[in-house]
């Protein structure tokens, strides 16, 4: 059997204005159905170990949580390792409820960008206020970063975690390092 490898190889930038740096392998499963339904609610509580996030939220902790996708879709995350695992006891608790649970996790790339600036570096990319006051921990958006779809949350005020798809991976790495090249800081933050 082949070892898990993630897509970049645990890549790190920290030259500049913020640090980006690809994050380990990380268990993700695409949650689809009822996000109301009491079945749904408790597979992926149960799964993910948090609460059951609002619209525009995500509730992470370490390597578990869920975020909100859409009106009918979670993102799971759990250990890369318990990914199977995880797709059982969710499908056991769903029984015969019309619903979708497919891992992930192959198909993404994770990185972190930390440091006072990342605000700002994310800012110059994506369609969103990133405002301390508009903007804060526990907040999740699913947007375009440039070219291409990119989903994020904030672990803390200056640590963004972002997805994107694994094929993108060096694009977004790419994107984050000349967005946050020395001297590069507009102070708008």
């Amino acid at each position: 059997m082949s070892n898990a490898v993630s897509a970049l190889n645990g890549a790190a930038w920290a030259d500049g204005i913020a640090t980006v740096t690809e994050a380990p392998m990380q268990g993700m499963i695409t949650l689809r159905g009822p996000l109301s339904d009491a079945k749904l609610k408790k597979a992926a509580t149960t799964v993910a170990g948090v609460d059951m996030p609002g619209a525009g939220q995500a509730h992470v902790a370490d390597d578990r949580g869920l975020c909100w996708m859409s009106p009918d879709e979670l993102l799971v995350l759990c250990p890369y390792d318990t990914v199977a695992a995880n797709i059982e006891t969710v499908q056991s608790h769903l029984g015969d409820l019309h619903s979708l649970c497919v891992d992930v996790s192959d198909a993404r790339a994770v990185f972190d960008l930390s440091g006072p600036h990342a605000r700002e570096v994310l800012a110059k990319l994506v369609p969103v206020d990133m405002a301390q006051g508009q903007f804060t921990p526990g907040m999740f958006r699913r947007t375009r970063m440039a070219q291409v779809p990119a989903a994020f949350w904030m672990h803390d005020s200056d640590t963004i975690c972002i997805v994107c798809f694994r094929s993108q991976a060096q694009y977004v790495f790419d994107l984050l390092v000349t967005a946050a090249q020395p001297g590069s800081a507009v102070q708008i933050f």
